[in-house]
């Protein structure tokens, strides 16, 4: 039995599909607002003063606290069937159908939201871990109902999976915050090239 764990922003797609679901599901009057309560976040992580996981925090609240989680949860399938096709490389999606063809355990873990990514996943067959949003009373809170996952990925990878059961593990990422997941497998990738 084997385990392929796979990132997906910028690994399976050639985007960050989460700032993407977040301008689009953003109101008119937060984009109007955007460049002066986000613009000094975004220049501060460009300039690594503080961290996506911090950016992230920031601009899941600002878009997301206080709207309706149903009218949320209808933007996110609408953005998962029109958006993710489009931007999906088909390098990867042909590696992961690989995976499957192998019948292998295939897992997207993501610091991107469940709310659009489930439904692609769930097309596919394959596992995820990933960001699920805070309700209550029906309104999202803006944050995450089990803190960020993106820092976390090998721990959350580890509390489902016993990964002495897999005789091979691959994972695939492109960041430092996949560098712990990448560590946990036998065949890596990062960023599209093998690693030793």
């Amino acid at each position: 039995m084997e385990l392929a764990l796979v990132d997906f922003d910028h690994t399976v797609t050639d985007c960050d599909t989460y700032a993407r679901f977040l301008r689009r599901v953003a109101t008119p009057e937060q984009l109007a607002q955007a460049w002066w309560k986000v613009g000094p976040w975004l220049l501060a992580y460009r300039l690594k003063l503080i961290s996506a996981e911090r950016i992230r925090a920031r601009v899941t609240r600002l878009t997301l606290r206080d709207r309706h989680a149903d009218d949320i949860a209808t933007l996110a399938a609408g953005f998962s069937r029109e958006v993710l096709p489009e931007v999906v490389r088909p390098q990867m999606l042909e590696q992961i159908r690989w995976h499957l063809q192998q019948r292998h355990t295939v897992v997207i873990v993501s610091g991107s939201l469940d709310l659009y990514l489930r439904p692609w996943c769930e097309a596919l067959g394959l596992d995820l871990i990933c960001n699920r949003l805070e309700s209550q009373d029906g309104r999202l809170t803006g944050r995450y109902a089990e803190g960020d996952c993106a820092p976390h990925k090998a721990d959350r990878i580890r509390a489902r999976y016993d990964l002495s059961r897999y005789v091979r593990i691959h994972a695939y990422g492109d960041s430092r915050e996949d560098r712990p997941m990448l560590a946990l497998a036998q065949e890596r990738w990062y960023r599209g090239k093998p690693l030793k």
